[in-house]
């Protein structure tokens, strides 16, 4: 493999893992110089067939494996789940997303694994945790967006949407990564490892806590405003004289002043009744936006955004994928794979002013002959 030093260069991470969550965090493990073990089945990870958009190769096992080694066991069999032992007894990590109660009835519990290994490190990924009703639910990323209430805030006064990537699958896989690298800290402290459990539902509910407590100490619930805000006015898309949307956002009342002076053209518009305050403006949402909305028609993309640069009011395009590709903020970086090199986007995190080196994209099983004889009893 490329030599790919980081921050956890030499730690072993074993994962038992498929789809998006689990190997969101492992994929973030390999980033940083971890070596990852990603143990797959005769068919491999399920989200190898999502799509053959990257050269035949699914957009997100690209994404998500880069840097990772690919050995394919079945952990029923004695021969294979002896081997998973001797990986575990060197390994640093363990992530496993399997169904609930697969991994214990096949021996590779967290409780028993912490016993054996007490410095390993356990991350079970699961849909909605342990102990209650919901603990043998399928869940897959869709059908937690609904659950957690996601799906009821998300789109368009019309009916519920939803979030165009999978964001309870992320949420998870970030919050697993995080908490990895505290138990890595927390070992090199006590010497001792731990057991973590993350769930996509816990990941989404922690991000629905603002819905969440204004519907408790309200009563209301946060109304779908589609590119708009619940609680903030002016704050939502516009339409200008060549067709665009653009995107303007107010967060305060000295902004306020500033956009009607500069791209209103009203200065006094802040003493008016309905719109001296933000309070107001929300109650008087569609006279407002009614009347923003007049001015957006008379100009074009271009304009708008000059105006609203003179004035200092934040604005961004409502853009498609094809602006995404060319966006001047759009950071990317070439990923090997086994049908020739792609073009990903880079991580967010920059370190040192470095590009990151990723690792390349593995085949079902390419590592098998390497890692067996590695780790031959």
């Amino acid at each position: 493999m490329a030599d790919r030093s980081g921050p956890l260069e030499g730690l072993l991470v074993v994962a038992l893992e498929q789809a998006v969550a689990a190997p969101y965090c492992s994929s973030r493990l390999a980033d940083a110089g971890a070596r990852v073990i990603k143990i797959e089945r005769a068919e491999g990870d399920f989200a190898r067939g999502y799509d053959a958009s990257v050269g035949g190769l699914s957009s997100y096992f690209v994404w998500l494996n880069r840097g990772k080694q690919s050995l394919v066991a079945d952990i029923k069999q004695p021969d294979d789940a002896a081997l998973l032992h001797r990986l575990l007894a060197q390994a640093d990590v363990f992530i496993q997303n399997l169904a609930p109660g697969a991994a214990e009835r096949a021996g590779f519990g967290s409780e028993a694994l912490r016993r054996r290994y007490p410095r390993l490190i356990t991350v079970d990924v699961s849909g909605y945790g342990a102990g209650h009703a919901y603990t043998e639910m399928k869940a897959y990323d869709l059908l937690v967006q609904a659950e957690s209430g996601l799906a009821s805030i998300t789109g368009h006064p019309a009916g519920p949407g939803r979030v165009g990537v999978s964001v309870c699958d992320i949420a998870c896989g970030m919050a697993a990564h995080a908490a990895v690298l505290e138990a890595l800290i927390a070992r090199g402290i006590t010497g001792e490892g731990s057991r973590l459990e993350v769930s996509l539902f816990d990941g989404m509910a922690d991000w629905m806590n603002v819905p969440l407590l204004y519907f408790e100490g309200t009563g209301k619930a946060v109304q779908r405003v589609g590119l708009a805000h619940p609680s903030i006015c002016p704050y939502g898309a516009f339409e200008t004289s060549d067709g665009k949307l653009v995107l303007i956002s107010i967060q305060n009342e000295r902004e306020w002043a500033s956009f009607c002076a500069g791209f209103m053209g009203e200065p006094d518009l802040p003493k008016q009744a309905g719109y001296e305050s933000n309070n107001a403006r929300v109650a008087n949402r569609p006279e407002v936006d009614a009347r923003v909305a007049g001015v957006f028609r008379g100009l074009t993309r271009d304009a708008a955004a000059d105006r609203l640069g003179a004035a200092r009011t934040a604005y961004g395009f409502v853009n498609g994928l094809e602006d995404l590709a060319s966006h001047p903020a759009l950071r990317r970086v070439a990923v090997e794979t086994s049908a020739g090199m792609a073009s990903i986007v880079a991580p967010p995190a920059i370190r040192n002013g470095a590009a990151p080196r990723l690792g390349k994209v593995p085949d079902i099983g390419e590592h098998d002959h390497a890692i067996r004889r590695e780790f031959a009893p």
